[in-house]
């Protein structure tokens, strides 16, 4: 598959079919994550993989959206400020390298024929408190991974008139 028909392919899925997730497909799934780069190859991250059917109660707490437990698996990125590069006006690269790495996630698993969902807009202190990695991990972002119940959606987009700048 061309890599833009894959682009395309990928789109923000919120209904999940009842389907296990094969351990294989994780594991491609995760190999593109720590093929992603980052600055300075710093690597300032962790992945947290989680069962929805063993922890729902939980997850609820950190996103209440039905969809976001529907799915099998969440994964969740989780950055490490104190570890990341800064570039020398003190600009942070964490939340940049957390986005990067979230990004290989979807696509492999676009690939994979597995659906996502990036997923901002969680409530960061319970998501720091139920996972429990500690001081100097940051939530960034989460995707629940899963079979897709076929939609057929058209996505909205601006021009490249409106976005792109030519000097």
């Amino acid at each position: 598959m061309e890599f833009l028909d894959l682009v395309e392919k990928r789109y923000s899925v919120r209904e999940y079919k009842d389907e296990v997730v094969e351990d294989e497909k994780l594991k491609k799934i995760l190999k593109a994550a720590l093929l992603a780069p980052t600055a300075h190859n710093k690597q300032a991250f962790k992945i947290v993989v989680i069962n929805t059917k063993e922890h729902q109660e939980e997850l609820k707490k950190i996103y209440p959206s039905p969809y976001f437990i529907q799915a099998p698996i969440i994964l969740g990125i989780f950055s490490i400020p104190g570890e990341s590069w800064v570039r020398k006006d003190g600009k942070n690269y964490a939340d940049v390298d957390a986005a990067i790495v979230m990004d290989h996630i979807v696509m492999e698993a676009t690939a994979l024929g597995l659906g996502t969902c990036w997923i901002a807009n969680f409530n960061s202190i319970a998501a720091s408190e139920i996972i429990g990695l500690g001081e100097g991990y940051e939530p960034i972002v989460f995707t629940p991974i899963g079979y897709a119940e076929p939609k057929d959606l058209k996505k909205i987009r601006k021009t490249l008139e409106e976005i792109v700048v030519y000097l």
